[in-house]
């Protein structure tokens, strides 16, 4: 199971704003906390905004805020949100993509090991990827830039499994 960069983009974004409590943060401090581009960052924001993430506050003291306490937001939920599919193979997306399909072992396995994955993430809220707070505060706030040539491609879950 892959998910996208939105995807990972998103969690970051929730990591971040619930760090800050109900303090507002700009979309330029998640852009130079984490070295990624303000202009993907803009959607995100937008999209978790819509689906009830997220508050946003316009003007000059303006940014964002989570709607909700960590503790309702399951990641298992976001993911979902912010996944256009979770199909990781034609067959699982629509029905008629292979000739074995009415007979194949490996369709159903792949449909379960789908929703084993969703499980694990249902398990876990936002308040459980903060957790490390002192250490996320210092590598998000107390160094504003990451190192150039991070790779920002890393699945974030990774490192929330631990």
């Amino acid at each position: 199971m892959r998910l996208t960069i939105y995807t990972d983009f998103a969690l970051r974004v929730l990591i971040q704003v619930g760090l800050n409590d109900s303090e507002l943060t700009t979309i330029n401090d998640i852009a130079q906390s984490f070295d990624i581009s303000k202009h993907h960052l803009m959607k995100v924001v937008n999209e978790l905004s819509q689906k009830g993430y997220l508050e946003t506050v316009r003007g000059r003291k303006g940014g964002i805020r989570l709607m909700r306490k960590p503790n309702d937001i399951n990641i298992g939920q976001v993911v979902r949100d912010t996944e256009e599919k979770l199909d990781v193979i034609g067959c699982l997306s629509r029905r008629g993509y292979c000739r074995i399909e009415r007979v194949c072992v490996l369709r159903g396995l792949l449909c379960d090991a789908t929703e084993a994955f969703l499980a694990v993430l249902d398990a876990h809220t936002l308040a459980d990827l903060l957790k490390p707070q002192k250490a996320l505060h210092s590598l998000l706030f107390d160094q504003r830039a990451p190192a150039r040539g991070a790779d920002v491609t890393d699945p974030i879950i990774r490192t929330a499994a631990r």
